[in-house]
């Protein structure tokens, strides 16, 4: 504690010191008495004085370089502070005012900060040091400011000492929002976030991604180009360079830094888009020396100069190029300027800006406008010293009120009815009269929670002590021969977008889009981005999109894939599009040609039911197997054809299962049916006791048809169920989906046609044992041949089916059906036919005894048999012994028999030699 008590008296002495050297309240720019006195720092003048003697002391230097913008800010903090005054907001409690001028200079920011420390009624202006300052009353409430955010860091750190509330109308770096940095700190505007996020929206949406960067080597430039740099790496915009100036005009490497800047600017062709974040007066050097250079760009204005009608009334200012910017929401200042033009009425004694101004104006009121703005700037107050009261005293209405930036105005009036409405909700139970009535942190308290109506509309700070206003969105146009700043948009923060209030506004924003500012040329859609080995993203080749991939936006970095099988895209897509689906479809010409292929069939199959039926008791049908068996042969084929109408059109699940079933059990049957009848004509020609006795075994018509055709049956049913064909989408076709049916299982597929085929081998055995029978009367030669179709269509099938694909692969197995079933159809069924409809005196028994006569006079010499006759009733051949035949046309009255051999011959076997006349009936009754 004793140390604490040294160090106290040490802390006032140095102060004491310090101020010393001049009268402190000569210091304060503008000043005001009241109840309740509220601080405000303005960067009134841009630039403070530097001796040149060494070595330099601990002396506060006068400024130059007067700002009209901020000059008229100060004067909006007095306005609304006496309106206030005069209004029933604070129930009698008067607001004073302190205003110092901070040069722009952190160092004369932070001596103006430490009057606002010092302890309320001190005479010496001392700052007392305590432990705890929550019952220290200094000499300002709150305080309003600073112009700068690099000032309003340095400052806000020392009021925090004792919370005193900072409310700053134009400090805007985003490192303000920090709570835990600056807790007092308070700003009526959005933090550069929102602005550096407007900016590269603008940016993204005009198409540009390629841009420079000037800005200011100090905290507030700093921290503004980083927060751009962030938001433009997210945006996919490079910064093509970055050029930093001095902060301070008297810096000596200034000029030469504006002449980098201005060099790299025009070195960058690719360059047409500059993003400048610089004080007022920094970006009046700049702009001299481009229009000198005559350089053309878009230039894209911070909120510190987007209004400032200093430099858009630079002469030949339309030579820049175009100048769009981001300036504070404005409000209704129109009171405020009607206080300008009462302001020569006002008293100057306590406002040494205003006298200040009032010098200037007699000093450059000879000049022309813009002339008269750089002679009031040029102007020192070391050199208004000099001229004090050797000029007549001139007043310019219309030069305040044409240099009012809506937006600061509207901000810094804003900040003091911010501070007042928190004064309200302190006063409601206390006598704020008395100045200890309340703490500057009570205040703080007070102000976070305040609500204030701005345009009906209820604003107040969020959690970061921000105000979250729009940006209205400015472009320097000109009209009439002079360059006028107008509103474009409105930038809602919140939402993130730009807000029109009519059609040729709009047309100006998207005006900004004709100028080109990239790397690279644009990827057009159906193009991509390939980066170079350049290191920004920015720069890089089109490329296009391969097949099956697009990219519909332009400078995509990679191609969308089409997101499913059903879609494809070509080379240098900007979309995908739905794949043609093929199949076999009714009104497809082939499937026209097979669907009348099969009807045909169909035709014939019924046609051959029609002439058997009538032909129900010629020799021809009975030695067919009889009706029955030529009905269910028929029927089979019937419905191989009908299963050919299942592989055409959409391939539904019902159709996949029911074709090869149904073609296979149809087909099954059909051969069983020919494989009982080419074993009946083996048997019946067969005199062999040991292929008789088998055949004998083998020949059990029904169970035999019903037998194989079941075992098929029992293939087809165990395929649909364990792996039941489906219908499948073909994408081997890369722009079409063909439609088909997957078979499940090729190997199901597979055993059900290799059955099939098994039995068709077993009956072409059997008819080819006897294909040399009588021929009119014998079906084994025809079978053996309808086999040989059957088996050359399916051995060629194999790898044509194998080797196809698209929508004609189910026609390749309707036409092996086709072929297949006509072959058997016609080989068995034709020719009986034909001798029906054509050779009927054949079809008759005495016809059928002539055949067998001829047949056995062939096969041996003459030698004395039976008789043979035909029982009509059996509707077989039997033997009667006779005389022997003189002549063939004695037979046909059956009166005698024919020769036979002493080993007589049946289907050219000779028969044994104790075979007996009742097994030569027994054998030919059999045919």
């Amino acid at each position: 504690m004793a140390f604490v008590i040294f160090l106290i008296p040490c802390l006032v002495l140095s102060i004491d010191f310090a101020f010393s050297c001049q009268n402190a309240d000569d210091f304060v720019g503008a000043s005001s008495p009241g109840d309740i006195i509220i601080g405000g720092l303005f960067a009134v003048h841009s630039e403070m004085l530097h001796p040149e003697e060494d070595p330099i002391k601990p002396v506060i230097q006068n400024c130059a370089g007067f700002e009209i913008q901020v000059f008229l800010q100060t004067l909006a903090m007095i306005h609304a502070i006496e309106t206030i005054n005069n209004s029933t907001l604070l129930s009698g409690v008067t607001l004073g005012y302190e205003i110092y001028d901070t040069c722009a200079e952190v160092t004369k920011a932070m001596a103006s900060a430490l009057r606002f420390l010092s302890k309320f009624n001190s005479s010496e202006d001392a700052v007392e040091f305590k432990c705890n300052y929550s019952d220290y009353i200094p000499r300002v409430k709150a305080v309003t400011g600073a112009s700068y955010s690099e000032v309003s860091m340095a400052v806000s750190r020392l009021l925090a000492l004792q919370l005193i509330p900072q409310v700053s109308p134009a400090s805007s770096a985003e490192i303000l929002s920090d709570k835990i940095r600056f807790p007092s700190f308070f700003r009526t505007i959005p933090s550069d976030f929102h602005q550096t996020r407007a900016m590269t929206r603008l940016i993204c949406e005009s198409g540009w991604n390629w841009i420079g960067v000037i800005a200011t080597d100090d905290d507030n430039g700093r921290f503004a180009l980083e927060s751009f740099g962030v938001q433009a790496m997210a945006n996919n915009v490079c910064i093509a360079f970055k050029e930093m100036l001095p902060a301070y005009l008297s810096d000596s490497t200034f000029h030469t830094k504006v002449d980098n800047a201005i060099e790299k600017i025009v070195k960058e062709t690719r360059v047409n888009v500059i993003v400048v974040f610089m004080r007022q007066f920094h970006v009046l050097k700049l702009f001299k020396k481009a229009i000198e250079r005559n350089v053309n760009k878009i230039w894209i204005a911070s909120d510190n100069w987007s209004a400032a009608v200093k430099i858009s009334t630079i002469p030949n200012i339309r030579q820049l190029g175009t100048v769009v910017g981001f300036g504070f929401k404005s409000g209704d200042v129109s009171s405020f300027q009607e206080f300008l033009r009462n302001l020569h009425e006002k008293p100057t004694e306590n406002n040494k800006f205003l006298r200040e101004y009032i010098m200037l104006l007699s000093i450059c009121a000879h000049l022309e406008y813009h002339d008269f703005q750089t002679c009031i700037a040029n102007q020192s107050q070391d050199d208004l010293l000099e001229n004090d009261g050797s000029k007549p005293q001139i007043w310019r209405d219309d030069f305040l009120n044409a240099n009012v930036e809506p937006g600061f105005i509207h901000s810094t009036i804003l900040a003091v009815y911010a501070i007042a409405h928190a004064i309200k909700g302190q006063c409601k139970d206390r006598d704020c009269k008395d100045p200890s009535a309340f703490t500057p942190w009570e205040l703080l308290e007070e102000l976070k929670k305040v609500i204030v109506i701005d345009d009906d509309k209820e604003v107040k700070f969020d959690s970061n002590g921000d105000m979250s206003t729009s940006y209205d969105v400015l472009l320097w146009k000109e009209i009439d021969g002079h360059m006028e700043i107008i509103t474009m948009a409105e930038y809602d923060a919140e939402k993130g977008g730009f807000i029109f209030e009519d059609e040729e506004k709009k047309k100006d924003f998207l005006a900004l889009k004709k100028v080109q500012s990239t790397c690279s040329q644009h990827c057009r859609p159906g193009q991509v981005k390939k980066v170079t080995e350049s290191p920004h993203t920015c720069c890089y080749e089109c490329i296009y999109c391969p097949e099956n991939h697009y990219s519909n936006q332009t400078d995509m970095d990679y191609c969308y894939r089409c997101n499913n099988k059903t879609y494809w895209a070509p080379i240098n897509s900007s979309t995908c599009y739905r794949k043609t689906i093929y199949f076999l479809a009714w009104t497809d010409w082939f499937a026209i040609f097979l669907l009348l292929l099969s009807a045909f069939g169909v035709v014939l199959v019924l046609s051959i039911c029609v002439i058997f039926t009538k032909n129900l008791d010629t020799p021809v049908v009975k030695a067919s197997g009889g009706l029955t068996v030529c009905y269910i042969i028929l029927f089979s084929h019937f419905l191989i054809f009908l299963s050919t109408v299942f592989f055409i059109d959409v391939p539904t699940e019902f159709k996949c299962k029911t074709r090869q079933a149904l073609f296979g059990i149809s087909f099954t049957l059909c051969i069983s049916c020919i494989l009982i009848k080419s074993l009946k004509i083996l048997l019946a020609f067969s005199f062999d006791p040991k292929l008789q006795n088998f055949l004998k075994c083998m020949y059990k018509p029904i169970p035999t048809v019903v037998t194989c055709t079941g075992i098929q049956v029992i293939i087809c049913t165990f395929w649909l169920i364990f792996n039941t064909p489906f219908v499948n989408q073909n994408f081997s076709i890369p722009r079409a989906i063909i439609l088909e049916c997957n078979e499940g299982s090729i190997v199901a597929f597979g055993i059900m046609l290799g059955y099939i085929a098994a039995l068709a081998f077993i009956c072409f055995i059997f008819a080819f044992k006897g294909r040399k029978l009588p021929e009119n009367y014998n079906e084994a030669k025809f079978i053996t041949f309808g086999m040989l179709i059957y088996f050359i269509a399916w051995i060629v099938f194999i790898p044509v089916y194998a080797t196809t694909f698209g929508k004609y692969l189910p026609a390749v197995e309707i036409i092996v059906v086709l072929i297949s079933n006509y072959g058997i159809l016609c080989c068995t069924f034709l020719p009986k036919c034909y001798i029906i409809i054509y050779k009927q005196e054949t079809n008759t028994k005495s016809a059928f005894l002539k055949m067998v006569y001829t047949y056995s006079s062939k096969s041996a010499g003459s030698v004395a048999v039976s008789q043979v006759s035909l029982d009509s009733k059996s509707s077989s051949l039997q033997a009667t012994i006779t005389e022997p035949c003189k002549t063939e046309n004695d037979s046909v009255n059956g009166n005698c028999h024919f020769p036979v051999p002493r080993q007589p011959l049946i289907k050219g076997k000779v028969l044994p030699k104790n075979a007996t006349r009742s097994m030569v009936r027994k054998r030919v009754s059999s045919i």
